[in-house]
């Protein structure tokens, strides 16, 4: 959070910031909500699956090999370096896809079943828990906020009435991201459970 200098009477000056920071969880959830599979494979459901290789901290899966989605449920995984195939297939089948990678020594193929209920079930409790830790992450902004708000009022940089008018703006602003989230999520379960 970049450091915001309270003017009285100056409302926006501290919901713009307070915004843009609440959207980077917002962003990061519909990221999340995307690698949870409903009908389609698609690519960005194991793009960002950590890989360890080359004796380097672990790097996503879409920056060392080609990744495509040439059937409804089958994803396909070429190395561009065929030596780390194995290191793949490992991260592969440590992530919660759910998947058992067939490598042929060339590319990886992931067969992606039929959702089975006891599956949807696993989904749905894996997007309650990514939407919880995007409600987490919009409060911790407003904490932050709330704190930047308590400190300018006992500094004396801002009033008793302005401090007020922006705990409120502060409030009801949380709440808007929040309800966004849980649209999304609410959405996101109709996929699951009609799949």
């Amino acid at each position: 959070m970049k450091a915001i200098v309270l003017v009285e009477n100056d409302v926006k000056s501290f919901e713009t910031p307070m915004k843009l920071e609440m959207e980077k969880p917002l962003k990061h959830f519909d990221g999340e909500l995307i690698k949870i599979r409903t009908g389609r494979a698609h690519t960005s459901m194991i793009e960002d699956i950590p890989v360890s290789c080359y004796g380097q901290p672990p790097m996503p899966l879409k920056n060392l090999a080609a990744l495509a989605a040439p059937e409804p449920r089958m994803l396909t995984v070429q190395p561009w370096d065929v030596a780390v195939i194995a290191e793949i297939e490992k991260a592969i089948k440590n992530s919660d896809l759910g998947v058992t990678p067939v490598n042929d020594g060339a590319i990886i193929r992931l067969q992606l079943p039929e959702i089975s209920s006891a599956r949807r079930d696993d989904l749905q409790k894996i997007l309650g828990k990514k939407l919880e830790d995007c409600r987490v992450a919009i409060r911790n902004i407003r904490k932050d906020f709330n704190n930047l708000l308590r400190d300018s009022k006992k500094d004396k940089e801002i009033s008793e009435n302005f401090f007020n008018r922006l705990t409120d703006s502060l409030q009801k602003i949380t709440d808007t991201y929040i309800e966004q989230a849980e649209q999304k999520a609410t959405k996101k379960e109709k996929d699951i459970k009609t799949v």
